[in-house]
């Protein structure tokens, strides 16, 4: 907490291209997409989705391969060429981004399941933030979330924002920060927690009793079996995914009363807290991310500053974008039409702006810096900067 983020992503910067593995005499690894797969935006199954038929085809290619330099003026380096079938693409910018886009919009879809909304969501917190899975995962769901994490690096190396809205513990838990058994479980599953407090802050039997009766309404308590019309609660919860498990062995049998309320709340808030950390998920993820970055760099990085190195600012800073950009051929800041134009971005809602970034250069989000704001000249521009405004082609008509 003590060095400025910009401080950070200098020294990142230097040890990415410190370790920058395939060199300008490798071709880059190709891969081809069918879109045909994801017409209507709708995925008949996941093994058809772009994630997956990337993950499918990169398996193969040792990751030394998708090791590239960063950004510094000019086209990027990207860690593979995409070549969509039956398309004509000019130049790979487009068609990387594209797909990086799309790949965020079927993570964060029900057509793969590596990701889930969190339940707070439900109740309108966080609204359409995701976690990891929390579930024990199969080989091929191992791969998948491999390749999630190096997406991530090579995310971070093309400087391309991923349009990805994930909770605060994904990070933390991503750079190695112990989670907050209050404030994240709150964050993630607002209805759990007041659950918990609820166990937690009974001051009598009769408070417990009346507690269980108003749980028992909602079909979560069963009858006690020393007093048949005494409703109580057994020593289970569901899971995030909607299983009910034992939160101790032989759970189904144990009734929670006065003496043992705290162990159940205590038992709820660990279940929890595992299904948050998801440790096979998140080491797969891990391992795939170092694949492409050293992970010794995570260690310097608040799990904010993670966030905002891989997905940028889920906003668009019209005054960034507007001191970004260029004018060509004899057009110039002041004129008339330039003014409407600016004028008209600043009616947009954000919605409306990223879908013209999306319509601009193909990516959501753009990053909130550029090595040209270090004073170095314009070639130090990173796409998708400088935005270029040109007149149009031809002088036919107004």
């Amino acid at each position: 907490g003590l060095i400025f983020y910009d401080t950070k992503v200098t020294v990142m910067n230097r040890v990415l291209n410190a370790t920058v593995q395939r060199t300008a005499d490798h071709a880059a690894p190709e891969i081809t997409l069918d879109p045909l797969e994801i017409v209507g935006g709708e995925i008949r199954s996941s093994e058809n989705s772009y994630f997956c038929q990337a993950a499918r085809q990169l398996g193969c290619v040792p990751s030394s391969q998708l090791c590239v330099k960063l950004a510094s003026g000019g086209d990027p380096t990207y860690a593979f060429n995409i070549r969509f079938t039956g398309e004509e693409v000019h130049g790979t910018s487009g068609s990387f981004r594209h797909f990086l886009w799309q790949v965020c919009k079927e993570l964060q879809s029900s057509s793969l399941s590596l990701l889930l909304l969190c339940p707070s969501s439900a109740v309108n917190k966080n609204k359409g933030k995701y976690i990891l899975t929390p579930s024990p995962i199969t080989y091929a769901e191992e791969q998948l979330f491999h390749f999630f994490g190096q997406l991530l690096g090579i995310a971070i190396r093309a400087d391309v924002p991923l349009p990805l809205d994930l909770l605060p513990s994904f990070w933390k838990t991503l750079v190695g920060e112990p989670l907050d058994p209050d404030v994240d479980l709150q964050e993630a599953d607002i209805l759990t927690y007041n659950y918990v407090k609820k166990f937690e802050n009974i001051n009598d039997e009769t408070e417990l009793e009346a507690l269980c009766a108003e749980i028992a309404s909602q079909h979560l308590a069963t009858e006690s079996p020393d007093c048949p019309n005494k409703p109580c609660c057994k020593f289970t919860y569901l899971t995030m995914t909607g299983e009910e498990v034992e939160l101790c062995p032989r759970g189904r049998h144990i009734p929670v009363g006065w003496e043992n309320k705290d162990v159940y709340a205590a038992a709820i808030r660990s279940l929890r807290m595992r299904e948050l950390q998801s440790p096979e998920c998140m080491t797969a993820v891990r391992a795939g991310l170092g694949s492409i970055i050293p992970l010794q760099l995570l260690t310097t990085l608040t799990p904010l500053e993670m966030e905002l190195r891989t997905c940028g600012l889920p906003y668009i800073n019209l005054e960034f974008l507007k001191a970004h950009t260029m004018y060509q051929v004899g057009l110039m800041e002041t004129d008339q039409h330039i003014e409407f134009f600016w004028s008209a971005l600043e009616m947009f809602t954000q919605e409306e702006l990223c879908k013209f970034i999306k319509f601009a250069c193909n990516q959501e989000r753009i990053p909130f810096t550029c090595p040209c704001k270090d004073g170095g000249p314009d070639t130090a521009h990173v796409p998708p900067y400088p935005m270029k405004i040109a007149p149009p082609d031809g002088a036919a008509g107004t």
